[in-house]
């Protein structure tokens, strides 16, 4: 008979006491300081270099066309494929914890994920590089996941504010520093050494893990439901695709977009129904009885995917597009707020742990929205460049402020012995909530731009323009034709920056949807509220 592995750290947690008492071990966060922060290191190295993928990949692969001999529609498969195997791999990891321990899985994890870098960068084929972005793809998993839960070990339960926040600096800060490292190598070196760059740090942080990691005593048996499986990554697999592809096809005037709509309302129908009737269910959903837990969800479903994630996607675009700047000086601007994101995660955390997570979630939350309505909204083409980077500097703090708390909250209110699945379906919550994000900010982006291109042209006056472009035809010389082209490009630059704004605000108006979960933090639901963590 297998023997049991203790659940994560967790303040109330008795069954944690009780199977630290049975089994004669220590607590995994007895350890002296040099070996937590040689621990933490590792671990945090490797969450960093699996999540800054989900973003540097993003600015290069306008230039792939040429080299991979397809159009820009081919390449987005690049983004698509990593995106749709790393949720998918999640859905199996906790099984996979349960039966070989964090540590190994992590390191199998990185081992896939260094292997399949090395592999797109030899890649000269658009199918070669799809392939081994989904081997990628499925290795970032497996290190979120397992890197989320060594380094929450790692911190006794009054530390656990500040072990997320330095957990934080890699799932906030990264993405956003995602578009300086790309547009560095890219300029300077060339599109492969974004993968290249990540073989040496994958094979370091092997050796460092091999030899310094602690080795899990006790695992556990987990029954696996692969019925339910295969059914919710058919609905997954479905939605991703059609969240990708929703732009280029033009979303429900596409019979493929119907169709993958309906695979996978199939899937999730399928794998509901698999749940209810199976003894062995692939997701407890007992743990979202909890209104701490599920409004905790629910907060980082709608503020970091489908609010924060647009911002990530719209500003490296407002820099190159808009500000017209070279890809190195966009991800420099980029960088402006990416660096307060990493400064305030660690400040976050250990906030937490100083008057509570829920608190500090409602601080961050309200911070968030405020500076996400009212300094982003004002980026424009007129916007001096070193004031753009200033206004978006508020908008990184209140990010840094936001992902510890809520994770912490989060962990805290699951079971010890259900710390593996929370954090799976946090990972799960982030992947599909971003994709919901970036789908919503290309959507909007198109829609926005055309309804001021539209009012622009309801507003002029037709006569003096039909005078101002003759006036110019015979000033320039040039025919009367060009300047009518010239114009109307000039027109849809400017419908294209001036629909920012709206897109801009929408992205805050989900963080403002969000935030109701907030206020549902302080509503007490249950009759015996001190159970709950606050």
């Amino acid at each position: 008979m297998a023997e049991t592995q203790c659940p994560m750290p967790n303040a109330d947690s008795q069954s944690e006491s009780q199977c630290r008492a049975n089994s004669n071990t220590k607590n995994p966060w007895d350890i002296t300081p040099k070996e937590r922060a040689i621990f933490s290191i590792i671990v945090m190295t490797g969450a960093f270099m699996a999540i800054l993928d989900t973003t540097v990949v993003d600015v290069i692969v306008p230039k792939l066309t040429g080299p991979l001999a397809t159009d820009m529609y081919g390449v987005q498969w690049i983004i698509t494929s990593y995106m749709v195997a790393a949720a998918i791999a999640l859905l199996i990891t906790e099984w996979l914890i349960k039966r070989f321990g964090a540590k190994r899985v992590f390191l199998g994890g990185v081992a896939l994920f260094t292997t399949a870098s090395l592999m797109c960068g030899l890649s000269s084929a658009l199918e070669q590089i799809i392939i081994f972005r989904v081997i990628q793809g499925v290795g970032e998993a497996l290190i979120m996941v397992t890197s989320h839960i060594m380094i929450f070990s790692y911190f006794p339960p009054e530390k656990q504010g500040l072990a997320m926040g330095i957990y934080g600096l890699g799932v906030s800060f990264a993405p956003a520093l995602g578009p300086t490292i790309g547009g560095y190598l890219t300029e300077y070196y060339n599109w492969r050494m974004v993968f290249f760059i990540n073989v040496p740090v994958g094979v370091l942080l092997l050796i460092a893990g091999l030899i310094y990691l602690p080795r899990e005593r006790f695992f556990g048996s987990l029954r696996f439901n692969f019925i339910s499986f295969a059914f919710l990554a058919i609905g997954t697999i479905a939605l991703l695709i059609m969240l990708s592809r929703g732009q280029e096809l033009g979303w429900f005037h596409s019979i493929e977009i119907g169709v993958l709509l309906l695979v996978s309302l199939i899937g999730f129908l399928l794998y509901a129904l698999s749940e209810l009737w199976s003894k062995h269910r692939l997701i407890d959903f007992t743990l979202f009885k909890n209104p701490l837990f599920a409004n905790g969800m629910m907060i980082y479903f709608f503020i970091l995917g489908f609010s924060m994630y647009q911002y990530f996607y719209l500003l490296p675009v407002y820099y190159e597009h808009i500000k017209m700047l070279p890809t190195l000086d966009a991800g420099i601007a980029v960088f402006a707020f990416a660096v307060f994101i990493g400064l305030f995660s660690p400040l976050a955390g250990i906030l937490a742990d100083k008057i509570g997570a829920k608190r500090t979630v409602a601080i961050a939350a309200a911070f968030y929205v405020v500076t996400s309505i009212l300094f982003l909204p004002r980026l424009n083409y007129y916007t001096p460049l070193h004031q753009a980077m200033l206004l978006t500097i508020p908008f990184g703090i209140g990010m840094g402020l936001f992902f510890a708390p809520v994770t912490v909250m989060v962990l805290q209110n699951a079971p010890g012995h259900k710390g593996e699945l929370a954090i799976v379906l946090m990972d799960y919550f982030r992947f599909v909530g971003g994709s919901f994000g970036t789908a919503l900010a290309t959507n909007n982006m198109e829609y926005f731009k055309n309804l001021q291109f539209l009012r622009m042209e309801e507003l002029q006056n037709t006569e003096y323009l039909g005078w101002f472009l003759d006036k110019m035809h015979q000033s320039l010389g040039l025919p009367l034709e060009q300047i009518k082209a010239i114009f109307g490009n000039y027109e849809a630059f400017m419908s294209y920056n001036y629909g920012f704004y709206n897109t801009f605000m929408h992205a805050g108006y989900w963080g403002i949807f969000g935030s109701l979960f907030v206020v549902l933090l302080f509503v007490n639901f249950r009759k015996n509220p001190q159970k709950e963590r606050p």
